[in-house]
């Protein structure tokens, strides 16, 4: 069985590899959001979609309705935080 040392280690190792930017942050002492909380493109594919469907509305064209509702619907996955694991299969053990 592993010692709290080696766990510790071993999660800093896997921290660095999965975000490395964070892990540097984190050693230098300056806040950074994780990966997971940075959600630059989420806001900027909601606007994109929000603004299609706005002309779409004005221009009173259905395609341009539908591109911009499918278009903000995809973008309000992007808020999620867990996205891209399988939930369930993703929890430490904690023996």
């Amino acid at each position: 069985m592993p010692t709290y040392d080696e766990r510790l280690r071993d999660l800093e190792e896997r921290l660095r590899h999965d975000d490395p930017g964070f892990a540097e942050a984190m050693s230098e002492g300056t806040p950074r959001p994780p990966r997971e909380y940075r959600r630059r493109n989420a806001w900027l594919w909601l606007a994109v979609g929000l603004a299609v469907l706005g002309m779409g509305i004005a221009v009173g064209h259905g395609l341009l309705i539908a591109t911009g509702l499918v278009v903000t619907g995809a973008a309000a996955h992007l808020f999620d935080p867990q996205r891209g694991r399988l939930h369930g299969r993703d929890i430490p053990t904690t023996r």
